[in-house]
């Protein structure tokens, strides 16, 4: 694998610890009995060089990334470039090149997965610091005598959007705990608070929420967080972020970078061509992956990872990275197959959902109950299917 990753010489050159997670032990010889993880952590601890810091050096935090705390509010993470850091007055240094003074109240380490407070914290340590609240990523927390700011980091804008609101089907209220717009509001406006790659506005619409974010997958796992919160919502399609320059329509684009064996080099350029993608860069290192860079619109990802993994057989590795503002590109086909649709309400019965799998992808077991208009699967073919998937009983 390592060979495979274009591995260098001395990263080929690296110890080996034998581990049984499950048992939770690990030795380095065969041989010897294992009875913890000791070996393990000493085994990190004598090989990872520690960090490169100047104790004697002002203090200077960066904010990489942002939590909330009903207690003490916004929370910074982040690491301790130089200096230490403790409670007590600072001069915050924002990226856009101003600065004030601020008070930290408190300020948090971790002891294995539990957060812990702590009276002070050196160069090296990755601490939550409390007090700040408008502070955002990038921000430095410098000495107060000697503010010297880090070199700010940039933040990917959002590229997609989708529009959250209450759930008015005709099961509303059936399955989730928190089902009205006001509590769907304030959960929306809660993940704001420690995910600043949101944006989050409200629309003409009392009961829906216009959301950004980043992707897909961002949004995604924001929606599946709050189905496992309780919340019961409905949302629409995703779509992409445009913005005006010049008089011209300009859209999103992404870096994507794509690691996969060379066999689906071909397989991969198709899929990528029929969503506007260009080949920019590629990468045969002499093994047996090839890595490729493409330079795609952000609508062209949407629902592109799934079947990536299908196509590549779980092999390829993708990573997308926000890359400017290009003009639109042009129609981008959005569906290659149909939907089924049940055309009544009820329970949906064996003998249909039996004779529906040659058609396509069935989304509900049998027994399930559907209503009108239900997308129930996916057909094999580009056309919409009324599907007659219950029976009522007389």
């Amino acid at each position: 694998m390592f060979i495979d990753l274009d591995a260098t010489e001395d990263q080929l050159d690296f110890p080996v610890v034998y581990s049984n997670a499950r048992a939770g032990t690990a030795t380095r010889h065969l041989t010897q009995p294992a009875d913890n993880l000791k070996p393990l952590f000493d085994l990190i601890v004598e090989t990872l060089p520690g960090p490169v810091v100047d104790p004697a050096a002002p203090t200077q935090f960066q904010a990489n990334n942002l939590d909330y705390n009903d207690y003490v509010g916004r929370l910074a993470i982040g690491r301790i470039k130089n200096g230490a850091l403790a409670t007590g007055t600072y001069t915050l240094c924002r990226v856009d090149g101003t600065q004030q003074p601020v008070k930290i109240t408190q300020i948090y380490g971790w002891r294995a997965l539990k957060r812990i407070e702590l009276a002070s914290a050196e160069a090296g340590d990755i601490v939550a610091v409390a007090g700040i609240e408008d502070i955002g990523i990038g921000d430095t927390i410098a000495d107060r005598e000697n503010p010297k700011p880090l070199p700010a980091l940039r933040i990917d804008e959002p590229t997609i959007g989708m529009v959250f609101s209450a759930n008015n089907s005709p099961w509303s209220g059936r399955e989730g705990e928190f089902v009205t717009s006001r509590k769907l509001r304030e959960r929306l406006f809660y993940e704001q608070k420690k995910n600043v790659s949101l944006r989050i506005v409200d629309t003409e619409q009392p009961d829906s929420f216009q959301v950004t974010g980043r992707g897909e997958f961002q949004l995604a796992i924001i929606i599946e967080t709050m189905r496992r919160e309780g919340y019961e919502l409905q949302v629409s399609k995703p779509t992409v972020v445009t913005r005006e320059i010049n008089g011209t329509l300009h859209e999103p684009v992404e870096l994507l970078v794509i690691d996969v064996p060379e066999d689906f080099i071909g397989v991969v350029s198709q899929l990528l061509a029929m969503r506007k993608g260009k080949m920019t860069k590629m990468i045969h290192p002499g093994s047996s992956r090839v890595r490729l860079e493409f330079s795609v619109p952000s609508r062209g990802l949407i629902g592109f990872r799934s079947r990536f993994l299908t196509d590549t057989r779980g092999t390829g590795i993708m990573n997308a990275l926000f890359d400017g503002w290009a003009p639109w590109h042009g129609a981008i086909q959005a569906r290659s197959n149909g939907a089924m649709v049940a055309d009544r309400e009820g329970a949906a019965t064996p003998y249909a959902v039996f004779h529906l799998q040659e058609r396509g992808i069935i989304f509900i077991p049998p027994g399930a109950r559907v209503y009108e208009g239900m997308v129930v699967g996916e057909y094999s073919r580009d056309v919409d299917l009324n599907v007659n998937i219950c029976r009522e009983k007389s």
